[in-house]
């Protein structure tokens, strides 16, 4: 297991739950005379379950069979454990190992063994009673029984493996949504606050239970994952598309379409809905006919297929994916879908040209391509936890091939959108479940902030809202879409994004809304607004559509931008409602820390993405990511070129220290953090932050400077 692989959350776990019955109770001496196992799938307990008698090859005391009732002549015809061992060793694999004071199951493991020659694996190690003392310090007992009455789950079958490897398993999944509260959330985070756990620890291992404080790591494991070919990282769909489509009528035969494909070199054409069709026709409306259709057409009907309408055979609809997404991520439609072509579209789903196997066939990217698709799938919230518990392995895997921060940062904010769009989809499916029905009316969900810029990096929370057709303030609507903002909270919060310090989600009154409300919403912050009433709003000019009826979304974000356009008032309460940063340099240049670390949020990337954004609204430069805002002002001749350049390299230093950063903390089984240890930087790494530093110390004169500037 290597140690990225620590990041799984707790509660999309792929682990064994094992527990054991032994001749006594000094694991140095005990002989297994039973044992369980129950397989713990995406965090929930399935069916998959073992147990097996185990002949200790000594006889078994009658203190022991008085406990678990177990004696030798029930024994006397079970396996050895050198014959059991090998079926035991498939059953383990290479799984997570959970179980009930499982240092004390894990040694007796070790020296049965140890006595045939053998060795357990290293692995991760999660034991029930430590996790419950990190939730509840001051219960009276930890024992199944006292844990099994706290959390209100049934114990089974007490003082048999099997038994006690159900009541283990379920002790586990009752834990998980109480540790995730207490921010113990992933397997690492897990390990780690075990690990402070020191007098119980140090007791279990002076009565000779084994270390399981650890987790492993094995770096070869990392090694291979990080050798992939990071060009569909890099790269989108638009950079690689044919533009323009090619499109024929409904009543066009099959063998003109094979001539026209022949003609122009292209594996498909796609099929109006109707003779002309609309001058942008949308792919839900879309068909396809492939080279594969007509072939198979001429093989069922002979040469007369050729004299027939090509929509007798194409596919309808079309399967599309936007312009914006990355090459990974056609690649894993492609794979999931099993087709060979896929319709790029825009964002309100037009089709703005065309993907075909052949174009994407280079580049081809192993395991990691899977990601956006295996959320986009995502049944429920465990398997949405274990698709999104790959991106810090795909983040460190395109760190070590050196992409560039901003392009990770990138790939992190479009999966987070994927995933808010499937929590989205969940949402209804539950709001239906309970009898709400469908949505009322059209709506869009949009993120805001980091994510809507495109820079998201793995410390994040969550920024939503919605955007609904109609309704007002408390009405029918909104109360509809309260409710699925609530859910959608949930499940994001569930699968490892937290909920919003600072309440900005959809499940909250100010976050949601109809196009009309938000309207009005846009005007009151211009026309009357004081600082305190302007919290937070900054962070709506990043909005962006994320799932439903983008026009809805975009219409607002473009509507606050043409009023808040030469609003100078409005950029200066803005201004001030945002605060100021951090300073991070000092006298003679000294980089400022704090226990030896930097907060590069508040010294660093604030400055930039708020005055950059600051400066947009105020001249009008309509664009999300702290980038394109930059190139905009530059374009208009507002602030020198020397700064804006200055500030946008610093902007890039920030992302790569910080992302660095947080893939350290995770490795390390730590929330991932925004502040940077300053000695674990290269002598080269810490002067570019200091340039960059320099750099944020000409912010507020830039930004008393270009505000008001008309």
């Amino acid at each position: 297991m290597s140690a990225m692989a620590n990041v799984t959350p707790l509660i999309a776990l792929d682990a064994v739950v094992i527990d054991t019955e032994t001749t006594g109770l000094d694991p140095r001496r005990a002989r297994i005379v039973e044992i369980a196992a129950v397989r713990l799938a995406q965090g929930r307990i399935g069916s998959d379950r073992y147990r097996s008698l185990v002949r200790p090859g000594e006889p078994i005391p009658k203190s022991s069979t008085e406990i678990h009732h177990i004696d030798d002549s029930q024994v006397a015809g079970a396996p050895s454990f050198a014959e059991l061992w090998p079926e035991l060793r498939a059953q383990l694999g290479e799984a997570v190992v959970i179980g009930h004071n499982i240092g004390f199951d894990i040694a007796v493991l070790q020296k049965e063994c140890a006595r045939i020659g053998e060795a357990l694996a290293p692995r991760a190690v999660l034991d029930t009673r430590l996790l419950a003392q990190l939730v509840a310090r001051d219960l009276a007992g930890y024992t199944i029984e006292s844990l099994s009455a706290w959390l209100g789950v049934e114990a089974e079958g007490r003082h048999s493996a099997l038994g006690d490897a159900v009541t283990a398993a379920r002790i586990f999944v009752a834990l998980v949504p109480r540790l995730r509260e207490r921010g113990i959330r992933t397997l690492a985070e897990a390990a780690a606050a075990c690990r402070a756990l020191t007098d119980v620890l140090d007791e279990q291992r002076d009565t000779g239970w084994a270390d399981i404080a650890g987790l492993p790591d094995r770096p070869g494991a990392e090694r291979r994952f990080r050798r992939i070919d990071d060009y569909p990282y890099r790269h989108r769909v638009g950079d690689v598309m044919r533009s323009p489509a090619l499109f024929v009528t409904a009543d066009t035969v099959l063998g003109e379409v094979l001539a026209r494909m022949m003609r122009e070199r292209v594996s498909s054409l796609y099929i109006l809905p109707a003779s002309g069709g609309p001058a942008r026709p949308r792919a839900a409306e879309t068909g396809i006919v492939t080279e594969r259709d007509v072939l198979r057409a001429i093989a069922t009907e002979g040469a007369a297929a050729l004299d027939r309408p090509a929509s007798r055979f194409m596919s309808l609809p079309l399967d599309g994916i936007r312009a914006d997404a990355f090459v990974y991520r056609a690649i894993g439609r492609m794979a999931r879908l099993k087709v060979r072509h896929l319709a790029v579209v825009d964002d309100f789903g037009a089709v703005v040209g065309a993907l075909s196997a052949r174009d994407v066939l280079r580049l081809r990217a192993g395991e990691a391509v899977s990601l956006g698709d295996e959320i986009e799938e995502a049944p429920d919230v465990h398997a949405l936890a274990a698709a999104w518990a790959k991106l810090a392995r795909v983040a460190t895997a395109l760190r070590a091939e050196e992409v560039p921060a901003r392009d990770i940062a990138a790939i992190v904010s479009q999966e987070l959108a994927a995933l808010t769009r499937q929590a989205a989809i969940l949402s209804e499916r539950r709001m239906d479940e309970k009898g709400r029905g469908a949505p009322p009316c059209a709506y869009a969900l949009a993120v805001l902030g980091s994510a809507g810029r495109g820079e998201s990096l793995l410390a994040m929370d969550q920024d939503n809202a919605i955007v609904f057709a109609q309704g007002e303030p408390g009405g029918a609507e909104d109360a509809w879409f309260a409710a699925l903002g609530a859910h959608v909270a949930d499940i994001l919060h569930e699968a490892g994004v937290p909920y919003c310090a600072g309440g900005v989600m959809a499940r909250n009154a100010p976050w949601r809304g109809s196009a009309g409300t938000w309207r009005k919403r846009i005007d009151g912050w211009i026309a009357h607004a004081r600082p305190e009433d302007l919290l937070s709003v900054d962070i709506f000019f990043d909005l962006r559509c994320v799932h439903g009826d983008a026009s809805l979304a975009d219409g607002v974000w473009r509507y606050a931008f043409e009023a808040a356009k030469d609003q100078a008032g409005f950029a200066k309460l803005l201004a001030e409602a945002s605060g100021e940063p951090s300073p991070g340099l000092g006298l003679f240049g000294r980089i400022l820390t704090e226990n030896g670390r930097i907060d590069l949020k508040r010294a660093g990337l604030f400055a930039v993405v708020s005055l950059a954004r600051l400066l947009a609204i105020r001249h009008h430069v309509v664009e999300r990511s702290t980038e394109a805002r930059l190139a905009g002002l530059a374009r208009l001749g507002i602030g020198g070129a020397a700064d804006l350049v200055a500030l946008d390299s610093a902007h890039a230093t920030f992302l790569d220290l910080v992302l660095g950063q947080q893939i350290e903390d995770i490795a390390r089984g730590r929330p991932p953090s925004n502040k940077v240890a300053l000695k674990a930087l290269g002598a080269r790494a810490r002067e570019n932050l200091r340039e960059a530093l320099e750099a944020v110390r000409a912010v507020p004169d830039l930004k008393r400077d270009l505000l008001f500037r008309t």
